[in-house]
Formats: C-alpha cells, structure tokens, sequence
C-alpha cells in the first residue's frame, strides 16, 4: 500500500508540474510567415488580429521576403507541425512555380497542409508617358509598332501570378512580349511614371493609387469582374482579351499538421470573414473573400496546377533553374 501511494503521489506531483509546461505551450506565439509585401502583408496582420482573439494566444506576423516567397515557404517547410509556424502565401509557389522551374526544394503539395482560403484579387495594367496609351487597344497598337519587341514589368516577379498575365496577354495578341521582373511593386512603379518602362502588371492595388493620382494610366484587370477599388477600368476580357487570371491568398501549414489545429485555425478565419469591418479592411486592398477549408483550398490549387501547366506548355515557356 506504501508502494502504491507513493507511485500515486509521484504522478500527481508530475501532473502539476507539468499543467504549467502545457499551459505555457498553450500560450506560445504563433508566427505567420509572409514572403510578399504590400498588400499580402496588410492582410496577413489582419488575419492575425482575428486568430489572435480565436486563439486567444499571441500571434505575430514575420515579412520573410525572397526569391518570390521561397524563403518564407521553406522555413514554412522545416518548421515542426506544431502549429507554432504557419505562413499566409498566395497560391502561385503552389500552382505556378511547378511549372516554371525545373527543381524545386519543396514538394507543393507533400510538404504542406492548406488550412484556409482567406482572398482572392486580380493584377492590373498599367502605362505610363513613354506610350502615351489611353486605352488596352491604344497600348496593344503602340507595342505592335516596336520593331525590337516590348517588354513589360512583373512584380513580385517570374513565376507570379503578374508574369502570367503577361504571357496571356502576348498569346491573346501574338505580341513578343518579354518580361522585366521587379522584386515588389514601388520600383516598377516609379519606372513606369518616369517613362522608364512601357508598361507594368502587377497587384491592382498599388496601381489604382497612383491611378486615381493621374501619375500613370491602368488601362486592364485581369478578374472576371471590374476591380471595386477602380471601377472605371475594364477587364482585359471586356476589351477582347481573352487573359483571367485571379490569385488566391491563404493559410498555409507544415505537412502533418493535426487535423483538429486545423479545424480550429479554419474556424479563426471562417469568423474573420463573417465580420463586416473585416471585409471592408479587405476590399480596400483589392481583396475580395475565399471562404475555403483546407479540402477545399487543395482541390482549387489542383486545378490551378492544371491551368497554368497548359498556358505554360502553350506558350512556350522554359523552365529555369534555381
């Protein structure tokens, strides 16, 4: 009986010291991992303010920029599946960039667990003094009369969503359009205004800025729908152009991550977008809603994968090495 209570007492006395262990994981900050700035950014420490509240833990947003976000999503990749590390990426190192390297160090779909769809937001068009074009048709025939070719800015850079819309945009035309890539937005920017460059794709909401500032002209959206943040500019499809593309921005895990922390991080963003304030915040960085569970996010990724391998195939592209 001796043996007995004091096997007892030990095992009790484990329980209490570890309760403050367990409860300390419980508080343990989540870090969200961003390899995009601008608006990406925005909207992650807007994600993070919800899941904040839903945790009830602190959460804290990382900006881990490089190499179109593959810094970001390889840490994503090395990290335990503890719930502790999660990143807020758009779709394109998961949907494109199988398709425009020839060897990734991460498999897109075996290292990682999709938890959540959160936004979706289309790229713009934009001109500027150096073609003088008021419209897309305006655009498309000054390009024609270059004898050399006409580039065009892509920012984030190769593989984004902005790089393909202007390979679209050159099958739609029969343009030798050829891509200069510009690690954010600003720099492109300032090279279209100053009559640098001819003309930029990049996310909507940094050009409707300068739009509505008569500093440069956007001229195209590439969504099904008119932009709210400008709805004076016409989609490419509006215009003749057959180029839709849209951009996915979500949650992602490690691979392994527990079902159930799933679960629970689907619910903190589910609330996020029930909440009006939320949606506004969005809206006013050109994002619109994704409602998505981690199933879901995957089979929209799996088809992503499938539409742009046949647009990459078509147009001719070759894959580079990293």
């Amino acid at each position: 009986m001796k043996r007995r209570t004091a096997l007892h007492s030990l095992a009790a006395g484990a329980a209490v010291l570890a309760a403050p262990a367990l409860r300390a994981q419980d508080q343990a900050p989540v870090t969200i991992l961003v390899g995009a700035a601008s608006s990406m950014d925005f909207t992650a420490r807007l994600l993070a303010d919800h899941l904040r509240e839903s945790l009830g833990r602190p959460v804290i947003v990382v900006s881990k920029l490089g190499a179109g976000g593959r810094v970001a999503l390889n840490e994503l990749k090395r990290s335990a599946p503890d719930g502790r590390t999660l990143m807020f990426s758009t779709s394109s190192p998961f949907a494109i960039y199988p398709h425009i390297y020839t060897r990734l160090d991460y498999d897109p779909i075996a290292d990682f667990t999709p938890i959540a769809g959160v936004s979706l937001f289309d790229v713009g068009l934009a001109t500027g003094p150096m073609t003088q074009a008021g419209d897309l048709k305006e655009l498309v025939g000054w390009a024609k009369g270059q004898a050399a070719g006409t580039v065009y800015g892509a920012a984030p850079g190769a593989g984004s969503s902005s790089h393909f819309v202007g390979i679209a945009l050159a099958q739609a035309t029969g343009l030798p359009l050829k891509p200069v890539h510009y690690k954010d937005s600003g720099v492109g920017i300032l090279d279209v205004v100053s009559g640098r460059l001819p003309m930029l794709i990049t996310g909507t909401s940094p050009l409707a800025t300068q739009h509505k500032a008569g500093k440069l002209k956007l001229v195209a959206v590439s969504g099904e729908k008119r932009s709210p943040l400008v709805p004076d500019v016409p989609t490419f499809k509006e215009q003749g152009f057959d180029v839709v593309i849209e951009n996915s921005a979500a949650l992602y895990g490690p691979a392994k991550l527990p079902r159930d922390m799933v679960e629970r991080l689907h619910a903190g963003v589910t609330a996020m977008l029930a909440k009006q304030e939320a949606l506004e915040k969005m809206a006013g960085q050109g994002m619109a809603p994704l409602p998505m569970s981690g199933v879901q996010l995957s089979a929209w990724l799996a088809n992503e994968r499938r539409r742009y391998e046949h647009l990459a195939k078509a147009s001719g592209y070759v894959p580079e090495t990293l």
